[in-house]
């Protein structure tokens, strides 16, 4: 694995995305201060820790981007939450949601890369509004869930857990009707993953994620705390006018 440019952890600057070596890196040093967050996400930069490495930033070519119009959800999915197995809720329990991702086994990965580090930093974001979490609760129980942050009209996804049957996709979908209507352009989801293709995600060129991301940008961030608006049925409502049928 070939590291590029270091970062001075004094400085808060990033080589531009395009510079990124064959497996995505930008750059490796710094910290996961949330200025230094804020920065990276906002020029289509973000860490993802490898252990025996420092710090690695991340742009890869292709970006893998779910843009809200082509989000589209299994009839199985709609009937559980039309019948509103899972309560959704935003922004309550940040930090467990976190803990929560970095515990949840994932395929082909020993151990997590969601650090200390990393969640110190996004919960500084999530106090003052830019990093949020969509919660799923079965009675009082958290069991489902994601976390991201917003900049703009983009919405960076980050990491999602369930331990109930569909609890993370209920929760996905909640998310997905309401940044719908308040008018985002996307969701960033990094790099591939099946899960995601199938809400109809797809890989796009870094160019063009870069270009969409400048856009999105140039309206105001809706900064948190966010609070869940839609029932389950306008959640529904809102997704079948994303697939183009009716309700």
């Amino acid at each position: 694995m070939s590291l590029p440019s270091r970062i001075d952890r004094g400085r808060l600057a990033f080589p531009p995305p395009e510079t990124a070596g064959p497996e995505g890196i930008v750059a490796f040093g710094g910290d996961a201060s949330p200025e230094r967050l804020l920065l990276a996400y906002g020029q289509g930069i973000f860490p993802w820790p490898h252990e025996g490495y420092p710090l690695l930033w991340f742009s890869p070519d292709p970006r893998f981007v779910l843009e809200l119009t082509s989000f589209t959800i299994p009839r199985s999915l709609r009937k559980t939450i039309r019948k509103g197995r899972y309560e959704i809720r935003f922004d309550t329990r940040f930090a467990d949601v976190m803990r929560a991702c970095s515990r949840v086994p994932r395929p082909g990965q020993r151990g997590t890369w969601i650090t200390e580090e990393l969640i110190a930093g996004f919960t500084a974001l999530h106090e003052t509004g830019f990093a949020h979490s969509i919660e799923a609760y079965e009675g009082d129980e958290l069991v489902g869930g994601l976390y991201g942050m917003s900049l703009g009209k983009a919405f960076f996804g980050e990491s999602m857990f369930a331990l109930r049957p569909d609890a993370s996709k209920v929760a996905f979908s909640t998310l997905v009707a309401h940044l719908s209507r308040w008018g985002f352009h996307f969701v960033d989801c990094q790099v591939y993953t099946d899960h995601l293709a199938r809400f109809g995600a797809v890989e796009e060129p870094r160019r063009r994620f870069l270009a969409r991301l400048r856009h999105a940008l140039e309206q105001p961030t809706r900064v948190g705390p966010w609070r869940r608006t839609l029932s389950p049925d306008e959640v529904l409502d809102e997704i079948a006018r994303l697939e183009g049928r009716d309700g």
